[in-house]
């Protein structure tokens, strides 16, 4: 039985150490995307974007057309610019993973959301869009146990501040996100920003990749090299 066992989780490994890294963006159109005319393709990046003349009246999103990810690491770099080009101003945005579109006319998702923005204090969280809402701030280790109302802070993983001084306002950085069953974590340029463990029946387990556009003032959002690892 001991052997079995340790040849299953070889296994396993294997997989994992093998598994095919895919890339989700060809850096010249939106092939394989689908979203409204907010998105476009500029100097190799896909960039979303709202002006005073044309805002979205809700939060939007460019949707991956490659179907569900299950168990997976998704990394890919990112930079948020307010209207003036800077990070002092409006800019809100975040990868949703393991979610769904609820409203096609729109390009509305719900689920999990590894977010970011042009401020201090969101980039790095979990967040569930039209959900559960804040399922961790920046820098805490929370366990989500089937019936309560809330996460459970259970210990940290950094302070905010530390992993704040990480992350270069108006210019590229590097996200990624692991989600391994109900355990998920995001890292920004190498530094661990949450742990969450959610025991629930309703954290989803599989469902689709989308990149959002926040509503409000306007700002400009840049993704590049997202590379997609199945690790099941």
């Amino acid at each position: 039985m001991k052997l079995r066992t340790s040849l299953l989780a070889l296994l396993a490994l294997a997989s994992t150490a093998f598994a095919e890294d895919k890339n989700l963006f060809n850096g010249k159109d939106l092939t394989g995307w689908k979203g409204l005319d907010f998105w476009s393709v500029q100097d190799g990046s896909i960039v979303g974007q709202t002006t005073k003349e044309k805002p979205t009246k809700g939060n939007t999103f460019l949707v991956w057309q490659g179907g569900e990810v299950a168990d997976f690491e998704l990394t890919f770099k990112y930079r948020i610019t307010d209207v003036n080009g800077k990070s002092e101003g409006f800019g809100n945005s975040g990868v949703q993973y393991r979610s769904k579109v609820v409203e096609e006319k729109g390009f509305v998702v719900a689920g999990y959301q590894a977010d970011f923005e042009c401020g201090k204090s969101y980039s790095g969280i979990l967040y569930e869009e039209r959900g559960r809402g804040i399922l961790a701030q920046r820098g805490q280790k929370t366990v989500i146990k089937e019936g309560s109302k809330k996460p459970e802070v259970t210990g940290e993983v950094g302070k905010s501040a530390e992993i704040q001084a990480k992350i270069k306002p108006a210019d590229w950085n590097e996200y990624r996100i692991v989600a391994q069953g109900g355990h998920l974590q995001h890292f920004i340029n190498g530094v661990q920003t949450i742990d969450v463990t959610d025991e629930t029946a309703v954290g989803a387990k599989k469902g689709i990749l989308a990149l959002q556009l926040h509503a409000g003032a306007p700002m400009k959002v840049e993704f590049k090299d997202l590379v997609l690892k199945e690790t099941k």
